[in-house]
């Protein structure tokens, strides 16, 4: 096996979990993985309590941006090995299809930026999707 392997996390907006999962696992793997992030109709911006949350575990931002799934289907993208959705099925989001060969799966996780109320209350939804994302990455990626 070759590394690193390519992982692409899709989303609808990619402003949050998907930005969140590629910061997560592009910190945690230790090389053994390149994430990436894209979302079907990007926001275009980056969810401020998404960066907030990262930053206040210690996972650096740089780099980081919203962006079409459109930059992973051009000839020049790198080949990737995995695509996982996490759109939540339960709010009725068309997660996006990766339509090149890759090993998929899907996490059906909610979205914090949907989230309504204090700025507490938000920030709460923003560190459980954090948990989530984390303890499935290590399941999943890097406890192989």
């Amino acid at each position: 096996m070759m590394f690193p392997l390519h992982v692409l996390f899709l989303c609808t907006g990619n402003s949050a979990r998907s930005i969140m999962a590629e910061a997560i696992l592009n910190h945690s793997s230790g090389g053994r993985f390149r994430a990436y992030s894209a979302g079907s109709r990007p926001k275009g911006l980056v969810h401020p309590l998404a960066l907030e949350t990262l930053q206040s575990h210690g996972i650096s931002i740089d780099g980081l941006r919203s962006k079409p799934l459109t930059e992973f289907l051009q000839a020049n993208a790198p080949v990737i090995d995995y695509v996982v959705t996490v759109c939540s099925s339960a709010a009725k989001e068309a997660c996006p299809l990766f339509p090149k060969k890759a090993i998929v799966e899907h996490w059906d996780l909610p979205d914090p930026a949907a989230v309504e109320g204090d700025v507490g209350k938000q920030k709460e939804a923003f560190q459980e999707i954090f948990d989530l994302l984390h303890q499935k990455i290590l399941l999943y990626f890097l406890s192989r």
